[in-house]
């Protein structure tokens, strides 16, 4: 149903900022913004998005199956206009269902779940990324674990959906220190913010790194310089961990800029 033999899958790993900041005008977002918005022409357009966010994290892997799925605010304190975004794209419970016997086939424990509906990292992004909202969309969630190493495993048991005419992304920040961002100290946090970058963009871009030495280094992210100071959780680092597991190769920078004062990448493979 999804196939498409023409294209493969695009996979990327995106920034979705503060939550509904990026869609309310807030300045500190506009370099973001703007690269969502003009990323989308040459990611063609999928058949369906598959959605990994930062904002889900259970126990074994979950993965919305229904077929109109709700949105959920998950954020606190904003303007009233933030719970009123609308993001109504279809579910697609044939993909869901295709995903599930991946991950099965794969000894990756899973479920469907036909309740849950999308958080704010996935319709926060994709709201500015294909605004018309009638793509089919499935989200997976990340594992509550936090084990890096079973991330990227959950990518590489759904290898083959590089195959099929989809959109991955990896959905989160890649640094994310809540108390850094209001903190008045912003020298501190950008050296210790710049020296994790440089190693993750080294460490994600590199064509002279093994695809062994390149998982490696992820699966042992904390040995980066200031790790825990540039993700007390790891949360939204990990999209990338699944992104990567699913493509297997060197990616692409294609986005290294300030997002609320901190420098902030996006890969794409």
């Amino acid at each position: 149903m999804h196939n498409r033999t023409d294209k493969a899958a695009s996979i990327i790993y995106i920034p979705h900022g503060g939550g509904p900041l990026p869609l309310l005008g807030h300045p500190g977002h506009h370099g973001m913004v703007k690269f969502l918005q003009e990323i989308t022409p040459g990611l063609g357009r999928p058949s369906a998005i598959v959605m990994i966010s930062a904002h889900w994290e259970e126990q074994d892997v979950r993965i919305t199956s229904g077929r109109s799925p709700s949105l959920i605010y998950d954020y606190y304190g904003f303007p009233d206009e933030a719970y009123q975004i609308k993001y109504p794209a279809p579910g697609d419970p044939a993909l869901a269902n295709h995903i599930y016997q991946l991950l099965k086939k794969n000894s990756v424990k899973a479920q469907m779940d036909d309740m849950r509906g999308f958080d704010h990292g996935m319709f926060i992004p994709l709201t500015l990324m294909y605004p018309a909202a009638n793509i089919p969309c499935v989200q997976i969630s990340l594992l509550a674990s936090m084990d890096a190493k079973k991330h990227i495993e959950i990518g590489q048991a759904l290898s083959s959906l590089r195959e099929e005419n989809l959109l991955i992304i990896g959905s989160g920040l890649s640094f994310h220190n809540m108390q850094a961002f209001k903190s008045h100290s912003p020298e501190e946090m950008a050296s210790q913010n710049i020296k994790f970058e440089d190693w993750l963009i080294e460490t994600c871009t590199d064509a002279g790194l093994s695809q062994e030495e390149r998982e490696t280094r992820l699966t042992n992210w904390l040995d980066a310089p200031f790790a825990r100071y540039c993700h007390p959780r790891e949360e939204h680092l990990l999209p990338l961990h699944i992104c990567y597991g699913m493509a297997n190769s060197a990616a692409e920078l294609v986005y290294d800029d300030q997002l609320l004062g901190a420098k902030v990448s996006a890969f794409q493979w």
